[in-house]
């Protein structure tokens, strides 16, 4: 039993090898910098060289808190020097003209979710870095959270048998008017946040072959997108994943749950951020399976999604430079998360499931 948990631990680690590590450059010095990417940085080990955002008042504060060395004076300076790693943090509507931009400039890049606003400008970014040939990686975090990481792991391993299911119950308090740019988008739940669910999904169980969703929006909601969905997903091997999530909930009892049932056992865990966003709490993770467990055993999980798991989009971009692969939430990878969340906003506009585009692992 042992080993196997080894084995576990293993595949959740987000330890960057030192013949990896390079130079990093970031575009972006917003709350997600400061809180997630540059503390979870600065734990794996990382070197950033230099940032720039448009507020240079806020680029400075943040360069003094975390000890970046350089402040750039506008994003030509960044792309003119000699690092070749760029964290683009931005939003997705001024996300495309950077990344060319940063390409032709022969830069490596790890991209803010959500990759792009639509499929067809994420496959010309993709197009782009793979002619430049250049790696590209979405910042699709929450495949490195460790407790859907080991939860992944521990399926892919045979520990529930074959899988049957993959399940998100999320009922929360979001106040997505904090982001004044969200507020007024039309499409907001699962572009911004269910979204990450169904990229972990896809990681495990492949691309479905049929997706429906319904969204709605509540009586007095600060912002003009739902903020309720319920999804469900049908995969051709028989597998299914259903998502309920709601953003509204008043009633102080938060729940943001996953389980994954197979043909010999489940895994069930909690994610701890959202039950008091930011600030969160411990996640929690069970098994029970017929080959390692006597009932349900408890896993240890000793890192958060904020900031520790963005780590690992980054660690795994620098790995696929380093060794000429390609990174785990490549751009490439991510068309299939974009073409299922198009889908199911098809599905919410016409009532009907729908059948995501074809896109190439």
């Amino acid at each position: 039993m042992l080993d196997e948990v080894t084995a576990i631990a293993a595949a959740t680690d987000l330890r960057v090898a030192e013949e990896h590590k390079r130079p990093i450059a970031i575009v972006g010095a917003g709350a997600i910098v400061d809180v997630a990417h540059l503390p979870a940085y600065r734990r794996a080990g990382l070197d950033v060289a230099g940032i720039f955002d448009l507020d240079q008042d806020r680029a400075h504060e943040v360069a003094a808190r975390h000890g970046i060395p350089a402040v750039y004076q506008s994003l030509d300076e960044l792309l003119s020097s000699p690092v070749d790693v760029v964290d683009i943090a931005v939003p997705a509507r001024a996300q495309p003209a950077i990344v060319h931009r940063a390409v032709d400039a022969g830069k490596h890049l790890l991209c803010q979710k959500p990759f792009a606003e639509d499929l067809a400008t994420a496959r010309r970014m993709v197009a782009a870095a793979e002619q430049a040939n250049r790696k590209i990686a979405v910042n699709q975090q929450m495949r490195f959270e460790e407790g859907i990481a080991a939860a992944i792991a521990m399926a892919r391993a045979g520990w529930v048998g074959e899988v049957t299911a993959f399940e998100f119950n999320v009922t929360i308090v979001t106040d997505f008017s904090t982001w004044a740019w969200l507020a007024e988008l039309e499409n907001l739940e699962i572009w911004y946040h269910s979204i990450h669910y169904l990229d972990s999904v896809r990681a495990l169980l492949g691309n479905p072959n049929r997706a429906y969703a319904i969204g709605s929006r509540t009586p007095g909601q600060k912002v003009v997108g739902e903020t309720r969905t319920a999804t469900t997903l049908s995969f051709p091997g028989g597998e299914h994943a259903i998502l309920h999530v709601n953003h509204e909930n008043r009633t102080g009892d938060a729940r943001a749950e996953y389980r994954i049932d197979g043909s010999e056992g489940s895994i069930k865990g909690t994610i701890g951020l959202l039950y008091d966003y930011p600030h969160g709490r411990p996640d929690t993770l069970r098994v029970n399976s017929e080959k390692h467990t006597d009932g349900w055993l408890d896993y240890p999980v000793t890192r958060r999604w904020i900031p520790d798991a963005f780590a690992g989009p980054m660690g795994s971009l620098l790995r696929a430079i380093a060794t000429d692969t390609e990174p785990e939430t490549s751009g490439r990878d991510n068309l299939g998360t974009l073409a299922l969340v198009e889908a199911l906003y098809r599905s919410m506009a016409t009532g009907e499931a729908q059948t995501p585009e074809e896109s190439p692992r």
